[in-house]
């Protein structure tokens, strides 16, 4: 049945009941040819109007005769076209020119993200943020409600929730993110490759039903298959980029090569060792016109990354103005592992009417995951004098400890995810209707292979083979093949002229845990004053998170097949105002929010790998406020500032222990609520860009992050005993550019301006103020049995210079 009524739909034609009605169809375009959408159509004297798609496309159904056309699109000239339509189909395609005096003052607004508490988020600041990890996902660091303490790496956490409850979108395709990875030197390039992102939107909670099941947020990436650019070119000390957007006759599209080269910012790691970091990445997107009103689309991925040290050694000063402590450590072994991730998706877009749109979207994520690593380090644990007034100032005052271990790994995982979604969107007079379906099958096949060996006895003490205990061992073989079902059903429509609402009803089901979960969300959005623009939301619903695979899987390896689905109910108000400030447009944003959590699985998290305690349950809650102020403080140049705080507990089931009371006799405590691993309570952010008074064609970039700090413990300890504190996360990093073809340049090479859009050349400073940030521990016993907290830092000061030209 299903197939005769998808044939139905693409093949039967909408045939007029009228002799006399025809058809006026056509492309609006701006003046570098690309494509303008949401430009309003209309036929004066009537009430009959049309909003241009995606592809600039539109058309009417109109009877013989005389007719004006008006087609307005802010920040562009009105244009009025006279018709005369006698017995035939009308082609009308239009190119509008930019009102430079309009441009000046006003700014443009996608009114349905801000309904929905989606934030807008300009790609063209990937470009000029200045960042180590050299990923897009970076820019979010900066947005509210986003926290994170590791610049190595692309993943992010959003309202106290870990890098696993994440959704990320590219052209609706669902995104995975490495699971091996353990830090942020191993962490490749992110598969978001900038220079092809056309429009992108974010949202930190109550997101609308069409987004899928993660308890957390989603990142909503489109990218475009036209650009006025056609070539950008990027080289420098951090890697190569090359882009390039082509368009022959019914065929249009990108393709993008991107290497990325961190090796003398890994030489600046803790660890003395060669490093061999090699991460490639080649995307393509193809778009085939194949008439007016049907579209194919591809979209092909291949990220690799490879990663190689071999250790040499290591020396790490810590401690206190009382004590001063030094862990030296040498290194035998190596360490190879390799990721590689595969995307393919063919997309049939087609329009069935002036009102409705359907697309067809079959996908496939192939990951292939690689640890192999034989370590042996063997170490010195000292006491240095710190006494100036010493003769012994900076020697060895006393030796804490000589010892040895071994971290072995043969790790290996494959995870191949098929999945076939049918949305179709249609218009009425009273609303915007959505809703889709969508299948998929993933197969996860997980060998596990480690060990951590660690002489705790041998500290100038004789070693006895008894002494050596495995402190870690891990030997299993899993395989998981799991059916997803979901759909969803979502509308969008205006109860008065001040209120509107988005709304509707998610399902989805799995093999795995059996469970049928409807998951109903609402966004209402109030303007109270059409001469203010402001807004206020409320969003609440319910979010499920079926497990994938990783929160199935205990620590040693074993799969807990009783797992359910983690739940999140979410409530959020918030507000956003644009107003004129500081001789500028000015928004500023604030957000309250509440999420109840439940039947949680609690997890650890080390550095970027995340454990899950896959047997055991939780309750929880996360609760903040968000505030934010964004606008052009510079003329041309978007700066922000945003201040993030925030509170996560869980109380996990059964999680007590006895406790000695003086009388010799114990009792039961039961720790009740105690913070999750992502309890930073306090993000701030600010990204600045100036220009240089006398010489406005030398702009500056400014980054700051500040984030407080993070609740860990040494290994194999119980969660409620984890109260040791990872330091607070401070980062200043700073950019300078030149466009040699600024607008404002006085002196253009006449050759250079004649081929080139722009060349921009970038010379940054990461981590300008050289402050050590803890990303992780090593733990320590001493010849007293004292545990110690030796840090695992992250970069330290570098610069970095690149190239940009756009053809």
């Amino acid at each position: 049945m299903l197939k005769k009524l998808l044939l139905i739909l693409f093949f039967i034609p909408f045939v007029s009941k009228a002799q006399d009605v025809f058809l006026v169809k056509g492309l609006i375009k701006n003046e570098q040819e690309e494509p303008l959408e949401g430009v309003r159509i209309k036929v004066q004297d009537s009430k009959t109007f049309a909003i241009s798609k995606e592809n600039g496309s539109y058309q009417f159904n109109l009877k013989s005769g005389d007719y004006i056309f008006t087609f307005s699109y802010l920040g562009y000239k009105t244009m009025n076209v006279q018709v005369k339509i006698v017995n035939k189909n009308i082609d009308l395609s239009v190119t509008l020119n930019k009102d430079l005096q309009s441009l000046k003052q006003v700014v443009v607004q996608d009114r349905q993200a801000r309904n929905t508490g989606m934030i807008n988020i300009d790609a063209k600041l990937a470009s000029s943020n200045p960042n180590v990890s050299q990923s897009f996902e970076s820019i979010l660091k900066q947005l509210p409600g986003v926290s994170t303490n590791n610049e190595l790496s692309s993943q992010y956490s959003v309202r106290g929730g870990n890098f696993d409850e994440n959704l990320i979108y590219i052209n609706d395709v669902e995104i995975y993110k490495p699971y091996l990875v353990r830090n942020g030197q191993q962490e490749g390039l992110s598969l978001i490759n900038p220079d092809m992102v056309g429009n992108v939107k974010f949202s930190a909670g109550g997101f609308t039903p069409k987004y899928g099941d993660k308890l957390s947020s989603v990142l909503d990436v489109q990218y475009k298959n036209q650009d006025s650019v056609k070539y950008t070119v990027g080289v420098g000390t951090n890697g190569v980029s090359a882009t390039g957007f082509f368009n022959y006759k019914k065929l249009s599209g990108a393709v993008g090569f991107r290497n990325k080269q961190n090796k003398l910012i890994l030489n600046s790691q803790p660890v003395v060792g060669a490093y061999n970091p090699q991460f490639y990445d080649l995307q393509a997107l193809l778009n085939y016109q194949i008439n007016d009103k049907t579209s194919l689309n591809f979209l092909g991925i291949y990220n690799t990354s490879k990663f190689g040290l071999i250790p040499e050694s290591r020396e790490t000063q810590f401690g206190t103005f009382n004590q001063l402590l030094r862990l030296s450590v040498d290194y035998e072994g190596q360490e190879k592992d390799e990721f590689n991730n595969q995307v393919a998706a063919l997309t049939l877009n087609s329009r069935l009417g002036t009102k409705s749109n359907l697309k067809w979207i079959n996908s496939m994520f192939l990951i292939t995951e690689k640890e192999n690593f034989d370590i042996l380090g063997t170490y010195i644990f000292d006491e240095i004098e710190n006494d100036f007034g010493s003769s012994n100032f900076g020697q060895v005052k006393a030796n804490r400890g000589i010892g040895a271990y071994q971290n072995y790994g043969r790790n290996e995982l494959r995870a191949d995810v098929y999945a076939s979604d049918l949305k179709f969107n249609f218009q009425t007079r009273k609303g915007f209707w959505e809703t889709g379906v969508r299948f998929q099958y993933d197969k996860v096949a997980d060998v596990l292979k480690e060990f951590e060996l660690i002489d705790s006895a041998g500290y100038a003490i004789p070693n006895k083979y008894d002494n050596f205990s495995l402190s870690k061992s891990v030997d299993a073989a899993n395989g998981v093949n799991t059916l997803r079902y979901s759909a969803y059903v979502q509308n969008t429509g205006d109860i008065s002229p001040k209120i509107s609402y988005t709304g509707g009803l998610r399902f989805n089901y799995n093999n795995f845990t059996k469970e049928f979960i409807p998951s109903p969300r609402m966004v209402f959005a109030y303007r109270p004053n059409e001469k203010k623009d402001l807004v206020y939301r409320f969003a609440t619903g319910l979010y499920v998170q079926p497990p994938f695979y990783r929160e199935v899987r205990n620590f040693d390896g074993s799969l807990n097949r009783n797992a359910k689905s983690q739940k999140s109910l979410h409530f959020v108000l918030s507000s956003d105002y644009n107003f004129k400030g500081l001789g500028t447009n000015l928004r500023f944003s604030a957000e309250a929010y509440y999420k109840d959590l439940y039947q949680l699985t609690p997890y650890d998290i080390e550095n970027l790998k995340i454990r899950y305690y896959a047997d055991q349950n939780a309750k929880g809650y996360a609760t903040g406020l968000d505030f934010s102020i964004s606008g052009e403080f510079v003329k041309d140049l978007e700066s922000s500032f945003r201040l993030s705080l925030m509170k996560t507990a869980e109380n996990i089931d059964g999680d007590s222990y006895l406790q000695k009371k003086q009388d010799g006799s114990t009792q039961t405590i039961y720790p009740g609520y105690i913070n999750r691993p992502t309890d930073q309570r306090v993000n701030f952010s600010a990204f600045f860009q100036d220009k240089l008074f006398k010489s406005p064609t030398y702009k500056v970039h400014m980054n700051l992050l500040y984030g407080s700090r993070l609740p860990t413990g040494p290994p194999a300890s119980p969660r409620y005993a984890q109260s040791y504190k990872i330091p607070a996360y401070k980062r200043f990093d700073i950019g300078f550019s030149k466009d040699i073809l600024d607008p404002e340049s006085t002196h253009k090479p006449k050759l250079l301006n004649k081929y080139f859009k722009s060349i921009i050349i970038y010379a940054e400073i990461f981590n300008a103020l050289n402050i050590d940030n803890t990303v992780s521990y090593l733990w320590v016993t001493d010849v007293n049995n004292l545990q110690f907290a030796i840090p695992n830092y992250l970069t330290s000061r570098q610069l970095n210079i690149r190239l940009i030209t756009k053809f």
